[in-house]
């Protein structure tokens, strides 16, 4: 699902996205250790990799990564060679730029960004709008579209049979004919 309202729809326009904020040293060698903000860390923190830090010109390139403890990855920096200069850098939201049209790696062709999918119209069934992804919700079973639309807003989720068709060059989710009455209120007993 694709949103219009994300600046990224735009021609070849590329977008920066936060892909992690530094912690704390880790080791002697300059190590920091990196809260994931991607799924793919492995495309966002390869070596080589040059990463902008949020609220500032200056970049990071990353000289080598691997796995850490809690969901965690080990990066070093070329620009932090000790301790010293990897304790400074705790705090940093680390960014990347993205193609806007970039899918998600692998081969299931109902793979979206979050980004892609947040400003998307939604359409009922018929073709009408009836409202806007906001946001995207993620829940142990499955994910969620909330839905602004005039009553409020409503969430549905994101399964195929409810959400059959996203076409992200047209900036549109169609819902079906089932997923229709999530958008309705239920009137008062």
């Amino acid at each position: 699902m694709a949103a219009t309202a994300d600046p990224g729809r735009t021609g070849g326009d590329r977008l920066e996205v936060v892909v992690g904020i530094i912690g704390r040293a880790h080791g002697l060698r300059g190590d920091v250790a990196v809260d994931l903000r991607t799924d793919e860390p492995e495309v966002r923190f390869a070596p080589g990799s040059v990463l902008g830090t949020e609220g500032s010109s200056s970049t990071l390139t990353v000289a080598s990564m691997r796995d850490g403890a809690a969901g965690r990855l080990v990066v070093r920096f070329v620009e932090a060679p000790d301790r010293t200069a990897a304790e400074g850098l705790r705090g940093r939201v680390l960014t990347a730029l993205v193609d806007a049209h970039e899918r998600p790696a692998g081969d299931d062709p109902e793979e979206y960004y979050d980004r892609q999918l947040r400003g998307l119209r939604v359409l009922d069934a018929y073709g009408h709008e009836v409202g806007v992804v906001s946001e995207v919700i993620h829940l142990p079973s499955q994910d969620m579209l909330a839905v602004t639309t005039a009553a409020g807003e409503r969430l549905v989720p994101f399964v195929s049979d409810l959400v059959p068709h996203v076409d992200l060059a047209a900036g549109t989710a169609r819902l079906s004919e089932a997923a229709g009455a999530l958008l309705d209120d239920l009137p008062e007993a």
